[in-house]
């Protein structure tokens, strides 16, 4: 956050405020999907897979490329935080800093996440949400952010003063990756990476800028979902934060599990096809 300042304003300080922004990543000539076309297909979906996420614990779970999947509140208000990769190659996997760069702060219906470098593609987009009422709040907070980074044991143990929690979604993550991959947990801890609060009513404050959580305004029958856009292995775990209105990173908030719903469509959408790995041809100048 911005400490109070200790250098005089200069003369034009005003002018220099008032300069008008530039969007860093104009979208104009960004490829977007025809999502007429994803949602054409949502009227005749077959329920191919459940998944129920335990309240402070994570699960995986597979989604072939051109199923929808769900994330639903099914029993109480409760946030979850998703990691995605590339089912066939887990080097590969969700970018929420180029997410957030080319859609926002938070993610809602029509928008895409994006897989990290080299390979920077679409790998999921989100085609329904029964949350998208909420906009932003007159806090600045709004749900389904890629700002938060996960909570973890690292940051709570030095907030703490040396305290030892294992249910962080970072080790929750950690723990059900590595059941899926046979991985030791040290390895597996470096495949986990920055999130999608899915249910999550974030923002950053007004007045020091400082990223804040609130309650969610999700109920059971909520759900977030999203078509896959390449093989795509999900990783999910219910925050310890439960609705995240009271604090993370400790076992004294009431949690809820989530579950997921992988859906298989009658065809696939008009024209779809998977992405293609980034062109760029990674020479570097050299």
């Amino acid at each position: 956050m911005k400490p109070a300042a200790t250098t005089p304003a200069p003369g034009d300080a005003d002018a220099r405020r008032a300069i008008a922004p530039v969007i860093c990543y104009p979208v104009e000539t960004l490829p977007r999907p025809d999502l007429g076309a994803y949602r054409a297909l949502r009227d005749d979906l077959q329920l191919v897979e459940t998944v129920v996420v335990p309240p402070r614990e994570a699960v995986t779970w597979t989604i072939p490329a051109g199923h929808f999947c769900r994330i639903l509140c099914s029993e109480g208000a409760q946030v979850g935080d998703l990691n995605l990769f590339n089912a066939r190659d887990l080097n590969e996997r969700l970018y929420t800093g180029k997410t957030r760069a080319l859609n926002g702060t938070h993610v809602g219906l029509g928008d895409q996440l994006f897989s990290n470098l080299p390979y920077l593609r679409p790998i999921a987009t989100i085609t329904h949400d029964t949350l998208d009422w909420y906009g932003f709040d007159e806090f600045g907070g709004a749900v389904h952010d890629v700002i938060g980074t996960r909570c973890d044991p690292y940051t709570n143990n030095l907030l703490t003063h040396g305290g030892q929690y294992h249910h962080c979604c970072h080790s929750n993550l950690t723990r059900a990756f590595a059941r899926k991959t046979g991985m030791l947990l040290k390895e597996a801890e470096s495949y986990i990476h920055d999130v999608l609060n899915v249910f999550m009513c974030t923002g950053f404050t007004r007045d020091t800028g400082q990223y804040f959580m609130k309650a969610s305004p999700v109920r059971p029958g909520d759900y977030l979902e999203f078509f896959a856009e390449i093989d795509l292995l999900g990783c999910m775990s219910a925050c310890p934060g439960g609705d995240c209105s009271v604090k993370h990173s400790a076992d004294v908030a009431v949690c809820h599990p989530l579950l997921v719903e992988v859906y298989k469509a009658a065809r696939l959408p008009e024209g779809w096809v998977p992405p293609p790995i980034n062109g760029y041809d990674r020479t570097h100048g050299l």
